[in-house]
């Protein structure tokens, strides 16, 4: 089997993504942890899959596999580079479309600039829709990680958030405690790790362990989280910029029931195929 792919990246987190409208695809959890390993496949963090959808209120429908083979509910930096992969592809003249996904309808629009922004839809702080196993909705809740208890905010962006705040960015143990909170039973969905450094009201630095992808150069969803969890915690204002390894994200939540909006770059790398 033959694929045609196109490699892009939103602010370095990087996809491949392919046109399951113009050819069939079906792949197995094998053949994506082929396409995504960086030595023997093509690389990525996460595989895109492209299709069409049967709602009538949306005009896509957007499918993610981790790099561990995964399907996942939501991807933020994928969305941005979706809506440039079907401008570009031809597959719609709309600059604004909607897009059918695991967790529900996002709106990704093409900017005159380039970049693209998000209605990313309004987070959840129910821990059993989250889902997160707690008895409490406080905003700061305690994590046990062996001997040390750490301080989070769990939200859902559509897929799973764990959100610290951190003194240096640099110096967080994204690597070795990322794996364990990812993994905790207390998310019986695992659970993308964020350690969130607070610049200030308006700017943070941010790095995330992903959910089946290990650390990223950029989280969509995460520097959501993040955001959303800094204001809940009345640390930011409703507008940020978040710095991550990959680039720069803008963020905007104007609070309780409001969307979060999300700006950044879409970027096409290279196309090609491969043969699976």
């Amino acid at each position: 089997m033959t694929l045609k792919f196109t490699k892009m990246h939103g602010a370095g987190n990087d996809f491949v993504v392919l046109d399951g409208v113009r050819q069939s695809i079906a792949l197995s959890p094998e053949q994506i942890r082929f396409i995504a390993d960086r030595h023997f496949g093509i690389g990525c963090d996460q595989v895109l899959l492209v299709e069409k959808t049967h709602r009538e209120d949306a005009d896509f429908r957007y499918r993610i596999f981790n790099a561990d083979g995964g399907e996942v509910e939501q991807c933020g930096n994928g969305a941005r580079c979706f809506v440039r992969f079907v401008h570009e592809h031809k597959l719609t003249g709309k600059r604004e479309i909607v897009v059918e996904t695991k967790s529900g309808l996002i709106s990704p629009r093409l900017e005159d600039d380039g970049r693209v922004t998000v209605n990313m839809g309004a987070p959840i702080f129910d821990p059993s829709q989250i889902p997160f196993v707690s008895d409490s909705h406080e905003v700061i809740q305690p994590l046990q990680i062996g001997t040390e208890v750490l301080h989070i905010t769990a939200v859902s962006m559509g897929n799973p958030h764990a959100v610290q705040v951190v003194e240096n960015i640099e110096a967080a143990p994204v690597t070795t405690q990322g794996p364990l909170v990812e993994h905790h039973p207390r998310f019986p969905k695992r659970v993308n790790a964020g350690y969130m450094q607070v610049v200030n009201r308006t700017h943070i630095r941010l790095r995330v362990f992903e959910r089946g992808a290990g650390e990223t150069l950029s989280c969509g969803t995460g520097a959501c989280a993040a955001v959303v969890a800094g204001i809940r915690r009345k640390l930011l204002d409703n507008t940020v910029n978040v710095a991550t390894r990959g680039g720069s994200l803008s963020i905007t939540w104007a609070g309780e029931h409001s969307p979060v909006l999300m700006t950044g770059p879409a970027i096409t790398v290279f196309e090609g195929e491969i043969n699976l």
